[in-house]
């Protein structure tokens, strides 16, 4: 009958502790190194912890929508800005609204701040407006370039200046009042024509530095002359001026506009009525064009963008410049101008002087959407750890409080058994310090002051799962067992306890995880994570550790101080004895 279980392990038989013991010793090494090896030898702190910037935001109500600030708006407004300062790699920032108009993003210290306070308050309005005519940036600037490609145009090569001293009409009008005259017959004639028919004929077109037609002069019609004024008087090189450049604009308003060419000139732009929105990218990607050696920007658009921008390329790819030319217009910025030669599908690019970074920023933004309010930035306060360094002593004194208790608590009950829960509670604490540690780079956690707490609160749940252990290891001793066979006995029982009561802890703190934001994510996340590790410590380390210290003579003796004494247990006699004397007394009795 014993042949066939042969070679199997029986329940509750010891098996290969020593073996078991070693793996978890290799892993916590192993662990301990990559933290080392990382240079991240503490956990990511928080901002209550580090300290950091705090920025509020005020929301704006949008030209002609004088209720946009509302509940729904503001919520939208969290969201996208949450996910952009996500996408920068920004662990642990907090964006919560604050009253009916204003939003606070918290940027913990040691992380991008100054990328991500460039992008939060970003409303991200994103246009493709077509280009009706460019020239200098300057006041008064010689008439505007009616050839060549802009700065952003997929060959790369900037326009020529308007007011470069080669151009026949900066020669022939050298004083600021011939310029300007220039300035206004460009904006007369771009408007004359602002809505080209896709047939026209760049030579049926009058050329923008052409002499005025008497009919169309700016005092024939108000609206021209305001925007000839505009654009004569507008000084890119200004940031005051280029802010208020197309204030309260409507997608639909012919604009003004500034933008910088591949030398970092200034350019100002007439645009017309924008024909496609930032809602028609469906994604934005920041990449190296290999050939160019340069940092773009490439769009993917939606369905029907992909129809609105085969229409608009078809239109300009049949213009002269600069009318073949469709600007991208960002918060009112024109970040690149490209010219149109064909009918392009459904992708783009932004190309000019980008930095990787500066590509990566604005991919990053027109993923995440525009903003659907605009936001002005109220305050900037700098966060100081000192009151957060206070609480956290104060926690680190509870904790070391909470944990002295315990350990009196174990020496007096379990004596020698409490050499191991302390052991075990040091291997619980040094791979959760390492995680931690590991887990702010690769992840992003940082610790706060309620994950610390979560740390605290694991201190009990760790000592609880060898309590469970040591106690039945204690009900198998008073069975009249010994020691050897009453640690793999108790076992199974033991561990059935631990792995109920761990999973009732872990799913807490996942519930708790899903439904909260913020700093009690944090408290949800250590407490999860401290329960996840108490099993393996259990499991990978007490567990051996007891079934070897089980054979030495110090506990398998029961010495009065091991904590297993079967006297002060209460044992029973020997249940060999037991059987050994009712065998012999049987045959008397009979």
């Amino acid at each position: 009958m014993a042949a066939p279980n042969k070679g199997r392990r029986q329940a509750g038989s010891p098996g290969r502790p020593g073996r078991t013991l070693a793996l978890f010793l290799i892993a916590m090494v192993a662990l301990t190194g990559g933290m080392f090896w990382s240079g991240h030898v503490t956990p990511r702190l928080g901002i209550d912890l580090a300290g950091g910037t705090s920025i509020t935001l005020q929301a704006k109500n949008t030209p002609g929508k004088p209720n946009a600030i509302n509940k729904t708006n503001m919520d939208t407004a969290v969201s996208i800005i949450e996910r952009r300062v996500n996408g920068l790699g920004v662990s642990e920032a907090e964006v919560q609204t604050q009253g009916s108009s204003n939003i606070i993003v918290n940027i913990p210290k040691g992380t991008n701040e100054k990328q991500a306070r460039d992008q939060v308050g970003t409303t991200a309005q994103l246009y493709f407006r077509p280009v009706l005519t460019v020239a200098a940036g300057g006041p008064a600037a010689p008439a505007p370039s009616t050839s060549g490609s802009p700065s952003g145009s997929p060959s790369g090569s900037p326009s020529p200046s308007a007011g470069d001293p080669s151009s026949d009409e900066s020669a022939g009008n050298p004083d600021p009042s011939a310029s300007s005259t220039a300035q206004g017959r460009a904006v007369t004639d771009a408007l004359k024509d602002e809505t080209p028919s896709p047939g026209a004929s760049g030579s049926d077109k009058p050329a923008s530095s052409g002499s005025p037609d008497p009919s169309t002069t700016p005092s024939a019609d108000p609206a021209t002359a305001a925007l000839e004024k505009k654009f004569t008087d507008l000084d890119c090189t200004d940031e005051a001026a280029r802010t208020k450049a197309n204030q309260g604009a409507t997608p639909k308003d012919t604009i003004v506009a500034c933008g910088t060419n591949s030398a970092g000139e200034w350019e100002k732009y007439i645009l017309g009525p924008a024909e496609l929105e930032g809602t028609d990218v469906d994604d934005a990607k920041g990449v190296l064009d290999q050939q160019r050696g340069m940092w773009i920007v490439t769009m993917d658009f939606t369905g029907g963008g992909t129809k609105k921008f085969q229409s608009i390329t078809g239109k300009l790819s049949q213009q002269q410049p600069p009318m073949n030319q469709f600007a991208i217009v960002l918060d009112g910025n024109v970040v690149s101008a490209p010219s149109v030669s064909q009918t392009l599908g459904g992708s783009a690019e932004i190309s000019g002087s980008f930095t990787q970074q500066s590509a990566q920023d604005l991919a990053n933004i027109l993923s995440y959407g525009a903003l659907p309010l605009s936001f002005q930035e109220q305050s900037v306060t700098t966060v100081t750890a000192a009151l957060g360094g206070e609480q956290l002593q104060a926690g680190l004194i509870a904790g070391a409080i909470g944990l002295g208790l315990v350990v009196i608590y174990l020496v007096a009950y379990y004596r020698g058994l409490a050499g191991i829960a302390i052991v075990s509670l040091g291997a619980s604490g040094i791979m959760t310090y390492t995680i931690m540690s590991l887990l702010g780079p690769g992840i992003g956690f940082a610790l706060n002051l309620p994950a610390v707490c979560g740390a605290i609160v694991a201190i009990g749940i760790t000592a609880d799962s060898f309590i469970v252990y040591f106690e039945r290891i204690r009900d198998e001793i008073r069975e009249g067992r010994t020691l050897r066979p009453a640690v793999e006995r108790a076992w199974p029982r033991a561990r059935r306890t631990i792995l109920v009561s761990d999973f009732v802890s872990f799913l807490a703190a996942a519930v708790l995880f899903l439904v909260t934001v913020g700093k009690v994510q944090g408290f949800a996340f250590t407490l999860g994570l401290t329960t996840l590790l108490d099993v393996v410590v259990v499991f990978f380390f007490t567990k051996p550790v007891m079934t070897l210290l089980a054979r030495t003579k110090f506990f398998a003796s029961g010495h009065p101080w091991s904590g297993l004494d079967p006297k002060r247990l209460g044992a029973k006699p020997p249940l060999r004895r037991s059987r050994r004397v009712s065998a012999h007394t049987d045959p008397k009795e009979a």
